[in-house]
């Protein structure tokens, strides 16, 4: 199957490995330890407020503080990283796993190696 963005339904083949025409979206607002940089490719950005937003996201390691000001859906497809609540509660983000942050989520994101996930904000 082949990538799309232009389509009605735009879609990436093999989005866990794909890296054509990524882009570079910076560093991290609030970084901790390390300069994570962040690359992706969005699929779709709606509506006068942007969202919803969809796409791939992939992060270098290292750390940052993290506030979310909407809902996010993850799915991690590649590398491992450490999200610890500020409530303490830690999500271990590996491939395979897929997370609903909610709305005002926040903590410290640990990116132990190159980590890349298939995303939606809301």
């Amino acid at each position: 199957m082949p990538t799309n963005l232009n389509s009605s339904a735009p879609h990436i083949a093999s989005a866990s490995t794909w890296d054509g025409d990524l882009k570079d979206w910076g560093g991290h607002l609030d970084p901790v330890d390390g300069r994570s940089e962040n690359s992706g490719r969005l699929l779709w950005k709606g509506g006068d407020d942007g969202l919803p937003e969809a796409g791939v996201w992939i992060c270098s390691p290292g750390s940052w503080r993290l506030m979310l000001p909407r809902d996010e859906l993850h799915h991690f497809v590649q590398g491992h990283a450490t999200y610890t609540g500020d409530d303490g509660e830690i999500i271990d983000a590996a491939p395979g796993t897929v997370v609903h942050f909610r709305e005002g989520w926040s903590g410290t994101v640990v990116a132990h190696e190159t980590t890349r996930s298939i995303y939606m904000l809301r």
